[in-house]
């Protein structure tokens, strides 16, 4: 039996009660009914529940969700999702470069430190996705990789906590370090790909349609999750953007438009609000408000980072700049970076990350998870693998917090040779994917075609 993840009705309807209470709404007397009818909670894991529901509920599900939309929000006035709402009300917000100096001194190096970067995080993250934190610290613990070190191992953990927590059945054959046989293919490493033949094709004023266009031309179905699959399922019925990101899509708020940001960052150095307005551009495809705001964080950040001329307190400074002060997102990061301040042991700061937001949010919500990429980088100081060790031994999206936390880190290194060869040798300058002509390229390809989209004269006066 075909069961599609991330798209079934009955699924649906559980995770956008939970996103209506999170976005200012007031959802109790839609759920009331729910489980009056009998309707079942939100998978917790999966992406959809194991058995089919009757086709009464399914029907009801979908008057549901409609009729969740239809609600009013009490945080509608803090968090847009129009970027000239969100600009209105960031006061800090960054002016453009009136030269390129900086980008003139950028080589490939730096570029391709960042595409290492970004992999070996994501690898790292891959074996644990979905674990519970415990589950992550235990299989660590086991081989003593922890503090971790080096990638998940097997070799040496008792069969019993194996029995009790297995690796990601879909990452284990590629993404252990006995398996590992380079970059396997990986959604985080798919949509920076994606965006860089969007920025071939279709320059810089690229428009959300373009990147809708793109999608479908290709981007395989089946390679998409919860936000992006949901906004393709509405593209193939017709629904144009941005209401592909609103319509039946409850995961408007979770880490996908996140992890599509690099590329807008990488592109613009030295000009955080350009590679902000980017980065909305093609979140608005998938996803609204906090959604959209971990892109446009991410992306300023990580465009701060690319000159090598800013510390990655400063990096994580301008990034919440681009966002709306009084936004959910704004004040967990803010909470976060205070806590690796304030913590010596990483540890403690996670612990702490998980009890302001693990009963509240999905493990793929983008708020914790961007929360914990700034701790990780902040507690290290933006070390390469202080950086990702931190980020994915916080749990959640483990693969999706090494890749961004890896992306910044490399970056703030210059040079792959600055990164320590157990994390990039078993790559072996070789990437997976399904994306277009991509598969088996090499990193230092990357980073010579990312080098060429950068801006090479100043377009300010």
């Amino acid at each position: 039996m075909l069961r599609l993840t991330w798209v079934q009705p009955e699924d649906l309807l559980g995770h956008e009660l939970r996103q209506a209470a999170q976005d200012g709404r007031q959802p109790w007397a839609i759920a009331a009914r729910w489980k009056a009818a009998g309707g079942p909670e939100a998978p917790l894991r999966a992406g959809a529940s194991p058995q089919p529901t009757s086709r009464y509920l399914r029907q009801l599900a979908e008057d549901l969700l409609d009729e969740l939309a239809d609600l009013p929000s009490r945080l509608a006035e803090d968090e847009p999702t129009d970027l000239a709402r969100i600009r209105a009300l960031c006061p800090q917000w960054p002016t453009p470069p009136h030269q390129t100096h900086q980008t003139q001194q950028l080589t490939p190096s730096r570029f391709e430190a960042a595409w290492l970067g970004r992999a070996a995080g994501c690898l790292l993250g891959k074996p644990v996705e979905k674990l519970p934190l415990d589950a992550i610290r235990r299989l660590a613990k086991s081989t003593g990789n922890w503090p971790l070190n080096s990638y998940f191992t097997a070799e040496g953990v008792p069969p019993e906590l194996l029995a009790a927590h297995p690796w990601n059945r879909r990452s284990a054959p590629t993404s252990l370090a006995e398996n590992i046989d380079g970059m396997p293919e990986d959604d985080d490493l798919n949509y920076p790909l994606l965006n860089l033949l969007l920025l071939r094709r279709h320059g810089r004023r690229f428009t959300t349609a373009d990147v809708a266009r793109l999608w479908l031309d290709e981007l395989p179905a089946g390679r998409t999750f919860t936000a992006e699959r949901l906004a393709y399922r509405n593209l193939l019925s017709g629904i144009e953007p941005p209401h592909t990101a609103r319509h039946r899509n409850p995961f408007r708020e979770w880490i996908g438009a996140l992890i599509r940001a690099d590329v807008h960052g990488w592109t613009n150095p030295g000009d955080p609000a350009a590679a902000a307005e980017q980065a909305h551009r093609d979140a608005t495809l998938t996803h609204t408000a906090n959604g959209v705001y971990a892109a446009m964080f991410t992306a300023a950040v990580i465009a701060t980072a690319a000159t090598g001329t800013h510390g990655v307190h400063a990096c994580l400074r301008t990034g919440l700049t681009v966002i709306p002060p009084r936004s959910r997102l704004a004040l967990a990061i803010a909470h976060a970076v205070r806590l690796a301040r304030e913590h010596p042991d990483f540890d403690a700061v996670v612990d702490e990350l998980h009890a302001t937001h693990a009963e509240t949010h999905h493990w793929v919500h983008a708020i914790p998870n961007t929360a914990l990429v700034a701790a990780a980088l902040a507690h290290a100081d933006g070390d390469f693998t202080g950086s990702v060790r931190r980020a994915v031994s916080g749990g959640w999206d483990t693969d999706s917090v090494g890749a961004t936390a890896g992306s910044v880190a490399g970056l703030l290194t210059g040079d792959p040779a600055a990164l320590p060869d157990r994390w990039t040798a078993p790559l072996k300058n070789r990437l997976a994917s399904s994306v277009a002509d991509f598969d088996g390229v090499g990193f230092d390809t990357l980073a010579h075609l990312t080098w060429s989209l950068t801006p090479r004269e100043a377009s300010h006066p």
